[in-house]
């Protein structure tokens, strides 16, 4: 898996990509397919921005995701596309099955 965090208006610290990198290890567990995640974090009027395309397999999944906090963001991010990825997953095996 590729994983490239950029940030726009504000600088990646090593923490934050620490941080990042631990929450979408927890993807990683439930569809080992994937093939580059390109995160991108941003700062614009206080607000705290992430947004990530996932590409997998057969899909490109895009999730995005405001707080006041960076680690806020990340977290509600990686829930959004666990979601996806789940489903994605199940999608594929559903029509395995057929």
């Amino acid at each position: 898996m590729q994983l490239s965090i950029s940030g726009h208006h504000l600088d990646v610290t090593e923490a934050i990509k620490q941080h990042a990198e631990e929450k979408l290890s927890k993807i990683k567990q439930h569809f080992d397919r994937l093939i580059n995640i390109n995160m991108i974090l941003e700062v614009e009027k206080g607000v705290q921005k992430a947004e990530a395309t996932i590409h997998v397999s057969g899909a490109d999944l895009f999730a995005k995701s405001e707080s006041d906090d960076m680690y806020v963001s990340i977290d509600q991010l990686v829930n959004k596309l666990d979601a996806q990825v789940r489903k994605h997953k199940e999608k594929l095996n559903n029509h395995r099955k057929n």
